[in-house]
Order: structure tokens, then sequence, then C-alpha cells
């Protein structure tokens, strides 16, 4: 044996720390999935209740039932076998996708037509569909607002301890002891503040204004796209300048947040989550960001496990950011997507009339090919990731 090296466990014990391994990564994906799931079908669910639409299933997760019941509307709500999303199904609905079931559509009464959701005016069905994203972003404001009352915030201020040699930092002119005020104008309150517009800022000069020894001074640095390893080995790819935080007691402080201040600080982190989503798409298109950095259900449960183990606090917020990541994502106009269904009604609202059932059909068939291709893509993405770690 190596000396040094922790005794391997015998064969026996590895079906029970496999076991455990994988209760650590389950138990959190499934909180943090299911709760960002249950929110986005429960916008749908109760502004079709509001709009009079019978509501025949409220489904959490796909395929068969594992438990469920029926509520006194007539509701079946389920919990089901595979927990990789869920859905609502109306009146009228042919499956769980809402495609429409033309054939017992033709033959509703006019009381039945107004129970279904594909009588009902243009205004109430696109409600309905993008009441379902509406609800993430609520949520995830919600959350941020919960985590900033009752774990607070730990700001480190934006003060320069070490400047890397060769760096972007070193070539600007940094020196220990800078505290940075501003980035092209815009107020920097903590070193995480500074982190955030370099990471998402490699290869465009940013100009900081700087107080070094008080006095104030201007400075121009351009940050290098890096890879950077986080605590848990997830590498991920953003702008750097070379330069750490101090970590002196009188720069490190833990700040807690009334309920107005706690919910506009949980839009403004809404906010950039949206932000930064669209600076990394148009990266991608432009060739700065790497595909390598999208990830599917499995990497969705790693980072759940791993950041579980920083407390309930650190959940939450992962919650918060992929509730704005799943609102965000089913708007974009793919068919069989909420937003897919926003363009369709949009064309509606142009034409004077939806479009044909073929029409429908085939963009629903586009939609269908376009997210499993994303999904095979982000799934080889989390099984690369996993085997190069």
């Amino acid at each position: 044996m190596r000396k040094g090296a922790p005794p391997v466990p015998p064969v026996t014990d590895f079906p029970r720390l496999w076991g455990s391994s994988l209760l650590g990564y389950i138990v959190p994906f499934l909180f943090v999935l299911t709760l960002v799931v249950f929110f986005h079908e429960l916008g749908h669910f109760w502004v079709a209740r509001r709009a009079g639409v019978r509501v025949l299933t409220f489904s959490l997760g796909f395929g068969p039932e594992l438990f469920g019941f029926h509520d006194r509307h007539g509701t079946r709500w389920r919990v089901a076998a595979i927990p990789l999303g869920g859905y609502v199904r109306f009146y009228g609905d042919e499956d769980a996708a809402s495609t429409p079931n033309t054939e017992a559509l033709g033959q509703m009464s006019e009381a039945e037509r107004r129970q279904s959701f594909f009588f009902q005016p243009l205004a109430w069905r696109a409600a309905i569909v993008a009441a379902g994203p509406i609800a993430n972003f609520i949520l995830a404001i919600v959350i941020f607002a919960l985590v900033f009352m009752t774990f607070g915030r730990q700001i480190t201020a934006p003060r320069v301890d070490q400047v890397a040699p060769a760096s972007a930092a070193e070539r600007a002119g940094f020196k220990p002891g800078d505290l940075v005020l501003n980035i092209d104008g815009t107020a920097v309150e903590s070193f995480s503040d500074m982190q955030r517009i370099v990471g998402a800022n490699a290869g465009r000069p940013l100009q900081f204004r700087v107080e070094r020894d008080n006095a104030e001074i201007g400075l121009t640095a351009t940050p290098e796209m890096r890879e950077m390893k986080d605590s848990f080995g997830n590498v991920h790819r953003m702008g750097l300048l070379g330069i750490t935080r101090s970590l002196a007691p009188s720069d490190v402080a833990t700040r807690r947040y009334g309920p107005i201040e706690a919910v506009g600080l949980g839009a403004q982190e809404t906010w950039f989550v949206v932000t930064r989503t669209f600076d990394y798409l148009g990266g991608l298109i432009s060739g700065r960001e790497s595909p390598d950095q999208l990830g599917g259900p499995i990497r969705i449960a790693q980072v759940s496990g791993q950041v579980a183990t920083h407390g309930i606090g650190a959940l939450l917020s992962l919650a918060a950011v992929l509730s704005v990541s799943i609102g965000l994502l089913n708007l974009f106009p793919i068919p069989l997507l909420d937003g897919g269904h926003l363009l369709f009604y949009a064309v509606e609202a142009v034409r004077g009339r939806p479009l044909s059932p073929r029409m429908q059909d085939i963009g629903f068939r586009i939609g269908l090919a376009i997210v499993l291709m994303l999904m095979v893509f982000a799934t080889w993405n989390d099984v690369f990731h996993l085997a190069t770690m």
C-alpha cells in the first residue's frame, strides 16, 4: 500500500458506499427539480382554473403513476415514475403535450366547450400558457428573497489582495490594496459583483475606477477567458483578471435584509441569471463560449448533491437559479414548449385564425426533434464531464 493512502474498502463495502453517494445526489436533485416543476405547472393550473378550464390531470413526472388522488373538482393529482418534468392536462387534450383531440373537440356540446382549453378566447389561452414560466420567475424571486432574509449574504469588499504575475490585472496596473469602486460606470459593492461583471466580459476592455491611497484613479483591463475549477472539481470557463480578494476581517461581513430590500435583491438576482443566459447564448453563436458548459439531468443531479453539502441556503439558491433557467427555456419559440404555443397564438392574432391542425402537428414534430436533440447533447456533455473529472 502506498504510504499515506487511505485503505481500500472491502468489496462488500462498495454497494453501501455507492448507494450512500447516489442517495446524496438523488435526494437534493428530486427536491430541487420537484419544487421548480411543481410551481411551473401550478402557474398553468391556477390561471386555467380562473378561466373556467377543466383540468383533468396535474402530474409531477412522466410515465406510470406511483400514487395520486382526485380533488373535489375532479382533477387527478399524480406523482409519476420518471421525475424529469411534469404536465397539466386540460379537458380536450389528447396527450401531455396539449395536442388537441380533434375528434373529441368536434363532438363537444356548448357547455363542454366552455370547459375546454382550446375553445377559450386567445387572451386566456396565452395567459394560461405564459403562467408557467412566469410562476418560475416569481418562485426564483421569492426563494432569493427568503435566502437573503434568513441566511443573509456574505459581502467581501472588492479589495485586491494579490495580483498574479503576467495577468491582465498586472498589465492594467492593479496593485494590492486597490479598492474597486465601479466598472464601466456600474457601482461595485462586493468582490462577487466584480467577479460577475469580469466573468461575463472576457476579451472586452473594461473601465475600472479604483481607490488607491485615498485617491481615485482609472484603469483599463481586458479579462482573459480561462478555465477554472470550483471546489467540487467542476470546470467553468469565464473571464479572469488575475487578482485575489482580501479576507481581512474589516473587508468581510454577513448582511441580512428586510423583506422589501430582499425582494428587490431577489429580482436583481433573477434578472442576472436571465442576462447571463443570453450572454452565454450570444457567446455560443459568436464562438466565445463553449457548448460543453450545457448540462442536463445528470449534471443537475451532480451539482444538487454538491451544493447540498453547503446547506439548505445554498440548495435553495440553486433551486432559484434552476427555476429561472426552466422558465426562460420554456419561453423559447420552439413548438412543444410554452414559447412555441405562444408563437402559434401570435400568428393566430395576426392572421385572425389559428394555424391548421396539420401545420401545428408539423410544428410539434419539429419541436420534439429539437428538444430530443438538445437532451441527447446535454446528456452526452454530462457523461463526458463525469468521465473526465
